[in-house]
């Protein structure tokens, strides 16, 4: 089930609900604060697109995250990995000029984290995050595309399958904690997807993160 919008974005069922259960389990402040952490996310990555001269076709945001797909093929790869980081980049940004107003009403510190905790997590290098992109791009970029999947494949599985079992075992100690569910789910998925050599040869270059 998804609900579209405007015919170029894509908005599944599955973000509905976890968007439902986080505003439940966290309250309606912290849910907004995230999506406007996201929304900047995606400005970041939009406004690099557009003074590269490349526009997105379609947007599609799950569970797992917003996903763009771009003609992409005309962007040299210092120009790719520009457009890449400028997501997470603009999360950074934001979180280090958000400390200022912070240090005199401590509310903003909530914006603050939202802010870092969604750059850092898209800078991990794995698939379909913004630092396994950047990862496959710059080994393909000094060593070749193959040598960029294998490396991306690898340090994604490796990296992907070690959080999940991080995470499954906090859910543990923390006497189950299962808003950690999703996240240890979705990085066993990746894990899983990388060792089985998805995704297969690709027709057109997009790109792919998470929120």
């Amino acid at each position: 089930m998804s609900h579209r919008l405007d015919g170029a974005v894509r908005v599944t069922g599955g973000f509905v609900l976890l968007s439902a259960w986080f505003a439940l389990e966290n309250g309606a402040a912290a849910l907004a604060l995230t999506l406007l952490a996201a929304a900047a996310h995606e400005c970041g990555h939009l406004a690099a697109l557009r003074l590269c001269g490349c526009g997105v076709r379609r947007v599609r945001i799950g569970i797992l995250g917003a996903e763009m797909e771009t003609e992409r093929s005309r962007l040299r790869y210092g120009a790719e990995l520009f457009c890449l980081l400028a997501g997470p980049g603009v999360n950074l940004l934001l979180a280090a000029l958000l400390m200022i107003p912070a240090r005199t009403w401590p509310g903003w510190y909530a914006a603050v984290g939202a802010n870092l905790t969604l750059g850092a997590f898209n800078l991990l290098p794995i698939r379909p995050l913004d630092g396994g992109a950047a990862l496959e791009l710059l080994t393909a970029w000094r060593f070749g595309p193959a040598a960029g999947e294998r490396a991306a494949r690898a340090c994604g599985a490796l990296c992907a399958a070690a959080l999940s079992a991080g995470l499954l075992r906090l859910i543990w100690a923390s006497g189950g904690n299962l808003w950690l569910l999703p996240a240890a789910g979705g990085l066993a998925a990746a894990c899983l997807k990388e060792l089985s050599g998805w995704p297969g040869p690709r027709q057109g270059r997009r790109l792919r993160r998470s929120l």
